[in-house]
């Protein structure tokens, strides 16, 4: 297989770099801002109607008179606390009225100019004291490269076995990818993945395992072989296009190799041979619904009873780095040591 100098879809643009993208569980910083002007021009209105409505006790030392402009300039010069002195209320009512809610409307102004000034400073580094905490919580968690269709699927059925959004950790060299893996509550990583800074950011040296879902074939390898160097105890999983590359990966460190053409092209023939054995093997696949397909260790009251003997059907055994067909004399009697796969009823989310 020939790599070439750069994959195409693995190129980020320079203007994003390679950073972290934590879910935004509140409102964005601008529309903060566009919440406290609205607040603060409310305010300012506001103060302009009590000033022109009560004009006659206001004195103008250039002319004598209030007008509409005149009581916009006093309310801007007021609510900022500039203050210039050349309009001052002089009646007992205008007075009172700027006692009692003029000043108060002051203190609201200024509040919301402070309060939107502090907001945007702060917001970086809240995100940043929220990056520093994400990073030193995060522990054998699943790293995802590729958020595509495979790459969606596959977090869809570890989510569906019970793991937690928030361990997961989705690594993508586009910003669109990223925000919508953000928008279904996934840590996002801007970067390519076969650069070790990308997935050193995405915490890979304490990863327990990484599913490989990219595009191409070429820069599954370059992943795989990134992962493993930052990473030597991982699951890797890896999927390809092609089955002539599947070697390649398992040479390069993965665990397991998925063809996807391949299976798909399986999935296709036995569905016309038998639509029902199909619809079976995509049902088995499919985790949450109908038949799961599990693995699972022995529990203690197993050991020493034979396959058939199981609550469950065994499909196969796993015994050391051996994987033994249910009927194979030698799964039987099964071993503590043993793991077990096993076609089970899907659990009902509660409250279902």
């Amino acid at each position: 297989m020939k790599l070439p100098p750069q994959d195409a879809a693995a190129r980020v643009p320079e203007a994003h770099g390679h950073r972290v993208q934590l879910p935004s569980f509140s409102v964005g910083p601008l529309v903060q801002v566009f919440r406290r002007l609205l607040m603060a021009l409310t305010v300012m209105v506001t103060t302009v109607t009590l000033v022109y409505v009560d004009r006659r006790g206001y004195h103008d030392n250039a002319d004598d008179s209030v007008d509409l402009l005149d009581a916009i300039y006093y309310s801007t010069v007021t609510l900022s606390t500039t203050g210039y002195g050349d309009i001052v209320p002089h009646s007992d009512s205008a007075r009172l009225v700027n006692v009692l809610l003029i000043t108060p409307l002051r203190v609201l102004f200024l509040i919301i100019l402070v309060g939107t000034t502090l907001e945007v400073l702060t917001t970086r580094t809240r995100e940043q004291l929220r990056l520093n905490r994400w990073r030193s919580t995060l522990r054998d968690h699943t790293v995802v490269v590729g958020f595509g269709t495979k790459g969606r699927s596959a977090v869809q059925t570890l989510c569906a076995t019970g793991l937690p959004r928030e361990r997961v950790v989705i690594v993508d060299p586009s910003q669109k990818v990223i925000d919508a893996a953000n928008a279904e509550g996934f840590v996002g990583v801007i970067g390519d993945a076969t650069r070790s800074d990308v997935l050193l950011r995405a915490e890979a040296q304490r990863a327990r395992q990484f599913i490989i879902a990219t595009q191409r074939d070429d820069t599954a390898v370059l992943v795989t072989l990134t992962a493993r160097q930052l990473n030597r105890g991982a699951n890797i999983v890896a999927a390809v296009r092609e089955e002539e590359n599947a070697p390649l990966l398992r040479q390069s460190g993965a665990d397991a190799v998925i063809t996807s053409a391949s299976a798909a092209g399986r999935l296709l023939g036995m569905s016309v041979l038998s639509p029902s054995a199909g619809a079976v093997i995509e049902d088995l696949i499919q985790q949450g619904s109908g038949l799961d397909l599990v693995e699972r260790t022995v529990v203690k009251a197993e050991v020493g009873k034979s396959v058939r003997e199981t609550d469950d059907l065994v499909v196969s055994v796993l015994r050391g780095h051996r994987l033994l067909g249910y009927d194979d004399p030698e799964a039987s009697p099964l071993q503590a040591t043993d793991r077990l796969v096993t076609i089970v009823r899907a659990q009902r989310p509660a409250g279902e």
